[in-house]
């Protein structure tokens, strides 16, 4: 039996999943459609974004595991690459 990150990344081609990645800093912003998550990482220049329904736990210097695919948002009229994240799992 395949585990759930392998059957995403067999569904889907363009997704990554990385492994024991450190966070650095995590930003959570209420939305009308949620609380909008926002993870920086050790090693990586680029903001993980990912919706939740409710208010999460602080995920700051946890180690996490990540699927995810890389997309742009426009942010002052300047694209900038960001990574949504479609499966998190702390441990």
């Amino acid at each position: 039996m395949q585990s759930d990150p392998d059957r995403l990344l067999n569904k889907h081609q363009e997704l990554t999943h990385s492994e024991g990645l450190q966070v650095r800093s995590h930003v959570q912003r209420s939305t009308d459609d949620g609380f909008v998550n926002t993870l920086m990482l050790e090693g990586y220049d680029v903001p993980f974004k990912y919706l939740r329904q409710k208010q999460y736990k602080n995920l700051a210097s946890q180690r996490v595991n990540l699927t995810y695919y890389p997309t742009t948002e426009s942010v002052a009229g300047m694209e900038i690459e960001v990574m949504k994240v479609v499966r998190i799992k702390v441990y």
